[in-house]
C-alpha cells in the first residue's frame, strides 16, 4: 500500500441498520496495479445514481467505499503509451460499487476504463458524460434504433433524456421530445395519453420510445403509440408504490411491438468506455454536444459533503466536483 495520502469522500456504514456516512477525510493514494492505471482527477460528477449509492440504496455496495462514478483527469501511471494521456470514464458496476470511485484526487482503474477525453470538452463537462450517454447509448442499441427512425424520448429535458436525444439525431433518427410543459415536442403532463403524437406522427406512431421517466402509466401511454414493430425501451421504474405495468396486449401482439428492460448496472465498466470511446470523435466534430455551460455547478472536492446534500434535495441543483 503507497505510504502517500490524498483527500477523497469517504462512505462509511456503521452497523448494517444504520445509514451509510459521508466524510472528507486522507486515505492512502492507490498504488498501480497489474492490468491498472492511476488517474489523476480533474473533475468528477455527481450524478443521480450516486446519491442513491451514499443513501445506501444499492445492495450490492460494500464499505467503506470512495463513491464517484464518472472521471475525466490524466493518466500519470501505468502502460508508457498511457501516461500522459488526457482521459475520461465511467464505472459499469465496479467503481464506487465495490471498487474505489473517483470522488478523490487520484483513481486506480483498469486499463480498458479510460477514453481519450474530447478535446472540445472542459475537464468539468467530460466527467458529466459518462453516466447519461453511456446508458442512452445502451437503450438506443438493444431498441435497435436506425437512421430513418422516428423516435420519442420521454424525460428529453434530464440528463438521460438529453443524451438519448443527442446520440438518437446523430444516428440519423427523428427525435420528439417527450417533456413536462411547453418546452418539447409533447407535453407529458398536459397530454398524459400522448394524443399530440396521432398529428406528428400522421397516426402512424413512433418506431421506438426511450423512457427515461419510468411512470407507468405513462410508459403505458407511450406503449399505444408505437406503431408496427415498435419498440420501447425503458431505464428505471418506480421506487415504492406500484410497479405494475399494464399493456394492452391485443394491440402490442397484433403490431409485434417489443418492450425492452435497460439495467446498466449488469454490465462491465469496459463495456461502456468502449462506447465513450465512439462517443469522442463526434464531440470533437460537434454531432454531440454535452452539457450547456453553466447547466452544472462546479465546486471544490472539499465542498463534496455539503454538495451531495445540496444535490439530495429536489431542484437543488448539478454538482461537479474539480481538484486543485
Amino acid at each position: 500500500m503507497s505510504t502517500e495520502t490524498m483527500k477523497a469522500l469517504h462512505l462509511t456504514k456503521p452497523s448494517p441498520d444504520s445509514p451509510p456516512k459521508l466524510a472528507l477525510i486522507s486515505v492512502p493514494k492507490p498504488s498501480p496495479k497489474e492490468g491498472n492505471v492511476i488517474v489523476k482527477i480533474h473533475a468528477s460528477a455527481i450524478q443521480p445514481s450516486d446519491i442513491l449509492n451514499i443513501k445506501g440504496l444499492f445492495p450490492y455496495t460494500t464499505f467503506p467505499r470512495i463513491p464517484g462514478r464518472d472521471f475525466s483527469g490524466v493518466v500519470t501511471e501505468g502502460p508508457a503509451e498511457l501516461v500522459g494521456q488526457e482521459v475520461y470514464g465511467t464505472s459499469g458496476n465496479l467503481l464506487s460499487f465495490t471498487e474505489d470511485g473517483a470522488h478523490a484526487e487520484f483513481v486506480s482503474v483498469p486499463i480498458g476504463a479510460v477514453a481519450p477525453k474530447p478535446k472540445t470538452l472542459s475537464w468539468a463537462q467530460a466527467a458529466t458524460i459518462g453516466v447519461p450517454y453511456t446508458t442512452a447509448s445502451l437503450a438506443l442499441k438493444k431498441a435497435g434504433v436506425k437512421s430513418g427512425d422516428t423516435v420519442l424520448v420521454l424525460g428529453a429535458n434530464g440528463a438521460v433524456g438529453g443524451a438519448a436525444a443527442q446520440l438518437a439525431a446523430s444516428l440519423g433518427a427523428k427525435v420528439l421530445k417527450g417533456v413536462r410543459g411547453d418546452k418539447g415536442d409533447v407535453d407529458t403532463s398536459g397530454d398524459p395519453t400522448l394524443s399530440a403524437l396521432d398529428e406528428l406522427t400522421e397516426k402512424k406512431g413512433v418506431n421506438v420510445v426511450i423512457d427515461t421517466v419510468g411512470q407507468p402509466p405513462l410508459t403505458a401511454a407511450a406503449a399505444k403509440k408505437l406503431g408496427r414493430g415498435g419498440r420501447l425501451a425503458f431505464i428505471t421504474a418506480p421506487r415504492s408504490g406500484d410497479t405494475t405495468l399494464g399493456i394492452e396486449m391485443l394491440d402490442f401482439y397484433r403490431l409485434e411491438k417489443t418492450l425492452i428492460g435497460v439495467n446498466t448496472l449488469l454490465y462491465g465498466v469496459e463495456d461502456f468506455v468502449a462506447e465513450m470511446k465512439n462517443m469522442t470523435p463526434k464531440f470533437d466534430e460537434g454531432s454531440l454536444t454535452g452539457p450547456k455551460e453553466g447547466e452544472w455547478n462546479e465546486v471544490p472536492l472539499s465542498d463534496g459533503v455539503a454538495s451531495y446534500e445540496k444535490a439530495g434535495q429536489r431542484g437543488g441543483g448539478k454538482f461537479v466536483l474539480v481538484m486543485a
